[in-house]
């Protein structure tokens, strides 16, 4: 017995295969081609402070991804090392969080993310993260962001976001955290 598929069913089941990337999902960044074009690491040095870092473009079984090591000090008023990229593409209408997948060595990191308010250094909204030694899916919804001062908005719009960056902050400790994917959800 054959069956005979008209093409609204086809298109119909390809689409519902794809809903999550059609309802606003968007990769940002998978590491694969020439990420140090893209990403940039900075650290509390900048201003003064002591700590210490680098990050590195790793290819671990066909898995592209950035690791960022360093020292984490907040001798001199520091306390930071972070990797950031500025944005290339507006986030999707429907943007309602930020999506990762990470590992580490067990210990809180953050997302900052910068907009067309965040004119100063030292301003960006922040919602932190935990990761384990295994690959882990975050996601980190925008209304958890928390503004870095009290002039900016209480929650970002994902329309305004200009950048996006992994930091390891405000506190002593040794930072070691990779990032196979970044994206919008």
């Amino acid at each position: 017995m054959r069956f005979k598929i008209g093409l609204a069913t086809v298109i119909t089941l390809i689409l519902s295969a794809y809903t999550p990337a059609l309802a606003g999902e968007m990769l940002i960044d998978d590491f694969k081609l020439q990420p140090e074009t893209r990403w940039r690491f900075f650290a509390d040095t900048v201003m003064g402070g002591k700590s210490s870092g680098q990050v590195q473009f790793e290819n671990e079984e066909g898995h592209a991804h950035a690791r960022m090591t360093g020292n984490v000090s907040t001798a001199n008023n520091g306390g930071f090392i972070q990797i950031r990229m500025k944005l290339q593409h507006a986030a999707p209408e429907n943007t309602i969080g930020i999506r990762l997948l990470v590992r580490g060595n067990d210990q809180r990191y953050f997302v900052h993310l910068r907009t067309g308010g965040t004119i100063l250094p030292w301003q960006f909204y922040q919602a932190g993260f935990d990761v384990t030694r295994t690959w882990t899916e975050v996601r980190l919804p925008l209304t958890e962001f928390k503004a870095s001062g009290s002039i900016l908005r209480n929650i970002p719009r994902a329309s305004s976001l200009t950048s996006i960056g992994i930091a390891a902050y405000g506190r002593n400790h040794d930072a070691d955290i990779s990032v196979r994917e970044i994206g919008f959800y």
